[in-house]
């Protein structure tokens, strides 16, 4: 038995990305792994469902002192390591690019996830002192941690160019998904969620933040001639701003909805629900979406470089992200040929089983077990 420690402040903080990330790698090792401990680490709870399990189950960790508590984000870097030691943690995974230090003078092992540079490959997506606060944690992390995880052959290979880390130090692993998005939808369920937001009976939809890394204004201008209307649901950013000047300059306000606030339950629903789902990201560590669409049963189109063949495999429809035809020469294909969008929705369901939590869950104790 392995007493193992996460760092859980996105498990518990954060509602999307790197928090889905987090819970459903606890999630899918405590399922398939009861044997071991799992100590869930974090600076604070917030006043939820998900925390009160937690503190009830016993398997939380949060700072002792006054002092930690005060300045929880040096107790993350600095305090930490004692708090794992005094708890016989054997080896502690940072989750989201971070592991704190002092580990190996403890004889604590330790393993850190890397989702994206996109920071260095983008900079200028990024304020300056962001980049400089990501690369200062996450080359501490990659040049102390003793094996790294990369959720991609993407992001391998851009820790190896940019941080000039030995291949054979750094493991793929990917990530899966929710369960619910596994689970086949009723008529009556997707109905009841329609009724309830009033949602077109047909819809082409793009989930993800609303940001100019995402793309989501090329797919705007490229459904202008198409008879269906487009769902985008995600977190609002100022980039919203640009594709609402371009909806209203264009008069598309009956074809373009944009909602955020579903549940997962109800976002697997959605993703069912769609004739298409459409995901032109410039780039991406992985690009989760897709594999949720996949599992969803829904046609995808995506980007075709990068990542994102990786994550779509082969009967997914790629293209250009910055040639609006292309991307509307796709949808008129896909929506118009029922035996393509069949082909696409039952290979998609084949291929996305690489992602299943239980090839994962192995891959993730096999990782960890080869280091103690």
């Amino acid at each position: 038995m392995i007493t193992i420690g996460f760092d859980a402040k996105r498990y518990f903080l954060n509602r999307t990305g790197l928090g889905n990330y987090s819970r459903d790698l606890i999630r899918i090792l405590e399922q398939y792994y009861p044997q071991h401990t799992y100590l869930k680490y974090t600076p604070r709870l917030d006043n939820n469902d998900l925390s009160k399990k937690a503190l009830i189950e016993e398997k939380i960790r949060l700072p002792k002192t006054t002092f930690n508590r005060a300045f929880p984000a040096l107790w993350r870097s600095f305090g930490l390591a004692s708090d794992l030691l005094n708890d016989g943690v054997e080896l502690f995974h940072g989750l989201t690019g971070e592991i704190p230090r002092g580990l190996k003078a403890r004889g604590i092992k330790s393993v850190v996830t890397i989702h994206d540079l996109i920071f260095l490959r983008y900079p200028e997506l990024y304020k300056p002192i962001d980049r400089s606060i990501y690369n200062k944690k996450f080359q501490l992390a990659v040049n102390h941690a003793d094996k790294i995880i990369a959720i991609s052959e993407q992001t391998k290979s851009d820790i190896i160019d940019y941080y000039a880390i030995p291949e054979d130090k750094i493991e793929v692993i990917y990530q899966g998904c929710h369960p619910t998005f596994k689970v086949p939808k009723s008529g009556d369920e997707k109905e009841k969620l329609r009724l309830k937001y009033n949602l077109p009976k047909d819809f082409l939809l793009s989930v993800g933040s609303i940001e100019k890394r995402k793309n989501v204004l090329q797919i705007v201008k490229a459904i202008q001639d198409i008879d269906i209307p487009l769902l985008i649901i995600g977190k609002k950013t100022s980039y919203l701003e640009e594709i609402n000047r371009y909806i209203v300059a264009n008069k598309l306000e009956s074809k373009v909805i944009i909602k955020q606030g579903f549940t997962i339950e109800e976002l697997s629903t959605i993703y069912s629900m769609a004739s298409i789902f459409i995901y032109p990201s410039i780039f991406e560590g992985f690009g989760i979406p897709i594999i949720e669409a996949l599992y969803a049963g829904t046609p995808v189109i995506t980007t075709n470089s990068g990542v994102f063949p990786e994550a779509g495999g082969p009967s997914s429809c790629y293209i250009n992200p910055s040639d609006v035809d292309e991307i509307n020469l796709a949808i008129k294909h896909i929506l118009g040929d029922s035996q393509t969008s069949a082909r696409m929705i039952a290979q998609g369901r084949h291929y996305v089983q690489k992602f299943n939590d239980e090839k994962i869950a192995s891959e993730l104790i096999n990782c960890y077990k080869s280091l103690l």
